[in-house]
């Protein structure tokens, strides 16, 4: 079986280093508010020429069969799995969210477009054609991914700070948390946990695309508190 190569997309000036390009995208800034940013707000400067070119590098993510998704959907039908989810599509899809935002105001952040929206509730209705018996649903607080877990609409909705990326990756606060919820899940049904690509990367090591669903089985015998069963691409 082949693997399935995980995209790693940063954003990169033309005479940045590639890993200055990627330190960038890392890292995360404290907020007024709420001691969490989402990511950088990467700027590019207006008037140069390709000021700003999308450079793509792909890491291998082992154990994953390529372009093989049945694994996936009959781990989440059997039960006692994890799907994690990244939002839908949210322009621009990289970056996080504007300067100034709030999170108790949508208006000021990152949004799901009509794609994005389409997406979700494609994805619940997948779930539902599958048979997939959904038995908690957690999303990060960010709106982008309330709107993709209520459109999914496959069960009650809370929200957890574990789904949002630790402002100081060193701690881990959240990491250790999210790992805790994943690797203590046992069903009988699916657990079902919408977040952002940064926190997927913490726990496995790779960026999902946005509306991707990621399929884990829950266990205290790896590092990231599960094993990789399997991709879901997002809907079309």
């Amino acid at each position: 079986m082949k693997l399935i190569a995980a995209r790693l997309s940063v954003i990169r000036t033309p005479t940045e280093p590639a890993a200055l390009a990627i330190e960038r995208w890392q890292r995360t800034i404290r907020g007024p508010e709420e001691d969490v940013v989402i990511g950088s707000h990467i700027l590019c400067q207006l008037g140069r020429v390709a000021a700003c070119v999308l450079a793509i590098s792909l890491s291998i993510t082992p154990g994953l069969a390529a372009g093989d998704s049945n694994e996936a959907w009959t781990a989440l039908v059997k039960g006692g799995h994890v799907a994690l989810i990244r939002h839908g599509n949210a322009p621009p899809g990289y970056g996080g969210d504007p300067p100034g935002f709030k999170i108790d105001d949508c208006k000021t952040q990152r949004n799901l477009d009509e794609q994005g929206r389409g997406e979700a509730r494609a994805l619940g209705e997948a779930f539902r054609n599958h048979g997939v018996r959904v038995d908690r649903i957690l999303s990060s607080p960010w709106c982008r991914c309330l709107e993709t877990a209520r459109l999914m609409g496959v069960g009650p909705l809370d929200t957890s700070w574990a789904l949002v990326p630790d402002m100081n990756p060193s701690v881990s606060v959240r990491l250790r948390e999210l790992k805790e919820i994943v690797a203590a899940w046992r069903g009988p049904g699916t657990l079902v946990l919408v977040t952002h690509a940064l926190t997927v990367r913490a726990l496995l090591g790779f960026l999902p695309i946005q509306g991707e669903t990621v399929v884990l089985k829950p266990g205290s015998g790896s590092a990231a508190g599960a094993e990789l069963v399997g991709l879901i691409s997002a809907p079309e």
